[in-house]
């Protein structure tokens, strides 16, 4: 199978990459089923990625449906050792623009527990920590790379919301009030499987909206939202296109951090777990 040690999470709007020099495309069989697409092994600026649309070509997955757990263990499975993962979000700030780009390091879960989110569970029981949900190395390469024209906010929150419909004007203020900057449907449980598996994982947001806490505005539409989802994919191709050749190096952080995680005893693991497990993290348990 091809191997590539960068992978790449398309969100809305972001469905491929114009440039990339395609070696294969993939669909690992995962102990958790199928990626929500083939994953594409190739070349870009010069390094190889394996680049994945989260939501599948011609956006087929509502965020709660996403297979998550594939997809991060299909990645596992090429050898990417580094995620830098787009997503389409709406601004909880005024100084927030539609258009900007947003680099969060903390997260706000909303979601209402219908998602898997983890890859520990049945018969074999882990805590990961989760203190930072975003790779600090790769935020700091994020920051270097810069992008004529483009506004890059850094060191923000994101409230994960489950979804698909948009936030209420109450619920809108009520994510502002707890300090969200900036609110989404799918950076959980994708940060929380990435950490699980070992895998530095940043995501780089792309402002849509102002979702609906602007009361002398109208609430936030698909056609308002779908304008911008061209733009700032047309500006996430420039920030890879810049940021890739600073990837791909160095050792992994994260390697090993889950081995002494599970606290079920080992007389009482489960065999399937550790058969599944085996497939991402060989050996561990």
């Amino acid at each position: 199978m091809a191997t590539a040690k960068i992978g790449i999470i398309g969100g809305s709007g972001l469905y491929g990459l114009e440039g990339l020099k395609v070696e294969t495309e993939v669909t690992p069989d995962t102990a958790w089923g199928k990626p929500s697409d083939a994953i594409t092994v190739g070349e870009y600026a010069g390094k190889r990625i394996a680049f994945l649309s989260r939501h599948g070509r011609g956006h087929v997955f509502t965020p709660s449906e996403v297979p998550f757990r594939a997809n991060i263990a299909a990645l596992k499975m090429l050898g990417v050792e580094q995620i830098v993962a787009f997503s389409a979000v709406g601004s909880l700030r005024e100084e927030i623009a539609p258009r900007d780009f947003v680099l969060p390091s903390q997260i706000i879960d909303r979601t209402k527990g219908v998602r898997a989110s983890s890859f520990f569970e049945s018969g074999l029981v882990a805590h990961a920590s989760f203190g930072e949900p975003f790779d600090p190395g790769l935020a700091k390469l994020i920051k270097r790379v810069s992008v004529p024209g483009l506004k890059v906010h850094t060191d923000k929150v994101v409230i994960c919301m489950e979804g698909p419909a948009f936030s209420t004007r109450a619920e809108s203020q009520l994510y502002r009030s707890i300090g969200g900057d900036i609110i989404n449907m799918s950076v959980l449980p994708e940060a929380k499987l990435a950490r699980e598996a070992e895998i530095p994982y940043q995501m780089i947001c792309m402002s849509t909206d102002y979702d609906a806490w602007r009361e002398h505005e109208e609430v936030v539409t698909t056609e308002t939202v779908i304008g911008h989802l061209n733009a700032n994919a047309e500006s996430a191709k420039k920030i890879l296109a810049a940021l890739l050749p600073l990837l791909g190096e160095g050792p992994n952080p994260l390697s090993g951090t889950m081995k002494h995680a599970v606290i079920t005893a080992p007389e009482k693991r489960s065999p399937e777990q550790i058969g599944k497990l085996n497939t991402i993290l060989p050996g561990y348990f």
